[in-house]
């Protein structure tokens, strides 16, 4: 079994935020694959099914964001699961909009959410990145955050979120190579190969061929006789 943690805040008034990519992200997996209804359960919304054929858990903590290891650790402890079998998606500043790395244990680079889970149950889980790119600024990172995506943000979003959709069954069975190619699959669709054959060159009429001198049937003495005149 998998526990699929999606992170966000609670809260209508979050729901667009770029923050809660990770609440997008398990959202649309429980969407296309046919999982239970949420329900409340561990301070999470919980949703159950499978991937792959495997027993899978989504859950979004409705602690808000400072607060996500709580969830995450009693939803842990009561499935009797390890920091192993945990996946962890959630928004990434210093992934560029649209792009998307997977990531083993390590530290929480100052993201909240992560903090929290690592003082709950350690550093030993998996990570999805989702990148969303940087304001630019330090000071500018809390109101960017917790801002809406942009209008022009929905095209590579929708891509993202179905990158994911589509990967979900290797992603839960360990394959992340697999995960990735079936995220670029949607993000970056491979181009043709193929070189573009050259246009033909225009057809150009031939040349018309002289028309045949009309055979002179004139007598010898007939030839001699028209020169003088």
């Amino acid at each position: 079994m998998k526990l699929i943690v999606g992170l966000g805040n609670p809260g209508a008034k979050y729901a667009q935020n770029r923050h809660n990519i990770g609440f997008m992200a398990v959202d649309r997996i429980a969407s296309d694959h046919g999982f239970s209804p949420w329900k409340s359960r561990f301070q999470a919304q919980v949703a159950e099914g499978r991937l792959g054929g495997d027993k899978a858990v989504l859950l979004k903590p409705q602690t808000f964001m400072n607060l996500s290891g709580q969830a995450v650790g009693e939803a842990m402890r009561y499935l009797k699961l390890t920091p192993a079998d945990i996946i962890v998606l959630h928004d990434e500043l210093d992934l560029a909009p649209g792009k998307l790395r997977l990531k083993q244990g390590g530290g929480h680079a100052g993201h909240n959410g992560l903090r929290s889970i690592h003082q709950h149950i350690g550093e030993a889980y998996a990570r999805v990145r989702l990148g969303i790119g940087h304001p630019g600024h330090k000071d500018r990172v809390a109101a960017y955050v917790l801002h809406d995506f942009a209008k022009a943000d929905d095209d590579w979003l929708d891509d993202l979120m179905r990158g994911i959709s589509d990967g979900a069954d290797h992603l839960a069975a360990g394959d992340g190579a697999k995960f990735q190619n079936a995220v670029a699959a949607r993000t970056a669709p491979a181009r043709n190969q193929g070189r573009a054959k050259p246009a033909p060159e225009p057809k150009t009429k031939p040349e018309p061929e002289p028309e045949p001198e009309p055979e002179d049937t004139r007598s010898a003495l007939q030839k001699l006789a028209d020169r003088f005149r």
